[in-house]
């Protein structure tokens, strides 16, 4: 890894935290009247993936889609029109914030089900695979999507027709409310039982973005060359309420001192020490990066607040039956 791209990784990163942030910040002023899911202290996974996939890679997401889109290169100010619901939306102000695509940088879309967009990831593997592309499939999903039966089919199926997919894995330790304990056996690795099923995996520390980076980047290798799908799990934690702007230790599913023991392994002043002890940055560099990061992120906003409704006509475009 040189050092421009260490840069990028605790750039990204940091772009991502401040937009999420200044959502969070506006979502009481209700004009932004979708659901959101945010992925703070979840930055490190979405910064190393989008930076270590080409813009010809296709990924699929979930219902935690800001930051999988934003490390991806996905158009930062359509994103928020698209939470405003504006026409300039990504998805022209139709789909909110769990509905997000920018086909000019291989978003292919993301999705409000738990495990909805794993199958269309294996598809577009699938397609990769009839096209004899050099791209790859990037399936984002949770630790809760693993426990749908279309994840089981889904690896089945990528492992026995040998697609070029990747699956990333975030394991944040609950589903909505639901500990990792209450809903899987008490020893299992999921990374393990994907390996078991015929995909070959492996796991990591989601809170270091450098080796986030290095696993991807040596499972795209694999792919690559064996044109075989890959599994990866890395650990994180998300910071804030399942579905909301807000904190949430106070409903008592999760304590407040394993919160407070995740915060400590926050991914942007982890990655920020690395880059001062190797001479690669200063502080004030530093700063200016997360001052470019505000501004991108207001003039988003701005971008969001000036753009017009969709006309009362386009409810009744793009829709289809069979």
């Amino acid at each position: 890894m040189d050092n421009k791209t260490k840069i990028n990784l605790y750039s990204r990163m940091v772009l991502i935290r401040v937009v999420e942030e200044m959502i969070a910040e506006r979502y009481n002023e209700q004009k932004m009247r979708c659901p959101t899911h945010l992925s703070i202290g979840q930055e490190a996974v979405s910064a190393a993936a989008g930076i270590a996939l080409s813009k010809e890679d296709l990924v699929v997401s979930t219902h935690r889609s800001h930051g999988h889109y934003i490390g991806k290169g996905g158009d930062v100010p359509r994103m928020i029109a698209e939470i405003y619901g504006k026409e300039t939306g990504c998805s022209k102000g139709k789909g909110g914030s769990m509905h997000l695509i920018d086909l000019s940088v291989g978003f292919m879309g993301s999705t409000a089900i738990v495990g909805n967009s794993i199958p269309i990831g294996a598809g577009l593997g699938m397609s990769l695979k009839l096209d004899k592309s050099e791209n790859i499939s990037c399936i984002f999903l949770g630790d809760g999507a693993v426990e749908e039966g279309v994840f089981a089919e889904t690896v089945n199926f990528c492992a026995q027709k040998e697609l070029p997919v990747l699956f990333i894995c975030e394991n944040n330790l609950y589903s909505v409310y639901s500990p990792l304990s209450k809903r899987q056996p008490k020893d299992r690795q999921i990374c393990t039982m994907v390996e078991a099923m015929g995909i070959k995996s492996a796991k990591g520390n989601g809170n270091d973005v450098f080796e986030v980076y290095n696993q991807i980047n040596k499972s795209m290798q694999y792919i690559n060359h064996e044109r075989k799908p890959f599994f990866l799990e890395f650990d994180t934690y998300r910071w804030r309420e399942h579905c909301g702007p807000n904190y949430d230790n106070e409903l008592g599913y999760r304590t407040e001192n394993e919160f407070l023991e995740w915060k400590k392994k926050d991914p942007i002043p982890f990655a920020s020490k690395i880059l001062l002890k190797d001479k690669l940055v200063s502080i004030e560099e530093l700063e200016k990066i997360k001052d470019r990061a505000i501004v991108d992120a207001n003039n988003a906003f701005n971008f969001a607040e000036e753009s017009p409704f969709p006309p009362q006509r386009a409810a009744y475009e793009d829709i289809y039956s069979l």
